[in-house]
Parts: C-alpha cells; sequence; structure tokens
C-alpha cells in the first residue's frame, strides 16, 4: 500500500512540470505538422501551374527550390526553438526524481513498517499528558511542603519550568522559575523566565522587559544568549514607545 502512496505522490509532485512539457511537445508537433501539410500543397500547386502553363519551367524550378528550403526550415527549427535540452533528457531527469526519493527513504526509512493510525496516537498523547499532569501536580505539592531554607526547593522549581517548558505550558514555566528566582537570582535563569511570559502573552510584557534587563545585567559577557536578550529588550522598548 505504501508503494501506491510513494506512485500517486509522485505523479502529483510532476504533475504541475510534467504537463506543461507535454503540452509544449505537442505543440511543437502540432505547428510542424501544420507547416510542412502548408508547403507540400505549394508544391502541388506550382506543378498544377506548370501542367496548364501558367508558370514557365525556370520559374517553376525556382519555386519549387525555395520551397523545399521552407520545407527543412520547418522541420528543423521548431525542435531548435524548443528547448536546448532534448525534451527525452527533460522526461528522463522527471522519471529519476522519484526514483531518488524512494532511494533517499529506502536509507533511513522502513517500508514493512505499517503506518499507526491517528486515533490510537491521540488517546497515548492523552494518557501520556495525564500521567504527566499527575506527576507534576506531585511535584508541586511537595515543593509546597518544603521550607525555604531547603536546598531542594530551588532545584524542584527549576525543573518544575523546564517540565512545563517542554509542553508549551510558558505561563507555568514563568510562575516556577520566578519562584526560583525569588530562592537565588541567576541571569539565565530570569532570561529563560523572561522569554516563558513573552511567549505566554505573545509580546513582550513590562515584567518581562525588566527580567530581560536584569539577565543583561547580570549575564556573563561571554554568555551565548547575550544576542536574543537584547534583542527582546529592543522588541520590548519598541512596542513600549509605539503602544
Amino acid at each position: 500500500m505504501i508503494w501506491l502512496s510513494i506512485a500517486l505522490l509522485s505523479l502529483l509532485a510532476l504533475a504541475p512540470t510534467a504537463i506543461p512539457l507535454w503540452r509544449r511537445t505537442r505543440q511543437i508537433r502540432d505547428e510542424r505538422s501544420a507547416a510542412l501539410a502548408l508547403h507540400e500543397a505549394q508544391l502541388s500547386e506550382i506543378d498544377r501551374d506548370l501542367a496548364i502553363g501558367l508558370i514557365a519551367p525556370t520559374e517553376h524550378d525556382i519555386a519549387r527550390l525555395e520551397i523545399q528550403r521552407r520545407i527543412l526550415v520547418a522541420d528543423t527549427a521548431p525542435a531548435e526553438a524548443a528547448d536546448a535540452i532534448s525534451p527525452l533528457l527533460v522526461w528522463g531527469a522527471l522519471g529519476l526524481i522519484p526514483a531518488a526519493a524512494i532511494g533517499l527513504y529506502l536509507t533511513n526509512g522502513v517500508p514493512s513498517m505499517p503506518a499507526m493510525p491517528l486515533g490510537p496516537r491521540l488517546v497515548a498523547q492523552h494518557e501520556q499528558n495525564t500521567k504527566n499532569d499527575a506527576v507534576l501536580s506531585r511535584l508541586r505539592q511537595t515543593l509546597a511542603q518544603l521550607p525555604a531554607t531547603d536546598p531542594n526547593l530551588r532545584q524542584g522549581y527549576l525543573l518544575l519550568g523546564q517540565a512545563e517548558a517542554s509542553r508549551d505550558h510558558y505561563a507555568e514555566a514563568a510562575d516556577a522559575w520566578k519562584h526560583a528566582l525569588d530562592l537565588s537570582f541567576d541571569a539565565e535563569v530570569a532570561a529563560r523566565a523572561a522569554e516563558a511570559i513573552t511567549r505566554a502573552n505573545s509580546h513582550v510584557t513590562p515584567e518581562a522587559l525588566t527580567l530581560f534587563r536584569k539577565a543583561l545585567d547580570a549575564a556573563p559577557k561571554d554568555a551565548p544568549w547575550r544576542g536574543p536578550v537584547q534583542a527582546r529588550i529592543a522588541e520590548g522598548e519598541h512596542d513600549q514607545d509605539n503602544p
């Protein structure tokens, strides 16, 4: 079944190129046939004119030679004007595209492996999300019970923020990282919290801008995230100047 799907997708992908090429080839063939038919009719006409005495033999020979020259031009010019590359080469190149795609797929793909239906995947994803929610809920309860002097408290909030950010729960991630910042300030954590706030609100809020500035002031000179933070600060200042 997968090979039929690959064949259909290949035809669909090549259709925008193959159809105009086929039309162009057919048009050239039709133009050549029409021109040759016209010149053949002209040859018959001058032969008839010679037979009934309308033109002299010398004129007939000159006209016949000119028409033959036009036949040669009509038979060769369309093919030369069509393209510098032979249509056969173009068709061959188009045929190689699906073959190359299949070869690339076979380097890492497994055609014999059946596709997993979407329904079971959604169910499995929902079950995994439910488990993650339960685990993170227990982690929050544990952190709420730890004393502020416990060294595991800050690390727990950092892990909680990373887990929430990995699920694109940016508001929850920002909240966890802000708790960690309350226990001990860290420039990188401040930048992460500010970025999470920005993504949660789809713009650089005043709170995020303040955190970005604090993170930049405390950041090491060689911190790899200084550039993105500076860009966020510029974005936030622009938003403030142009509400």
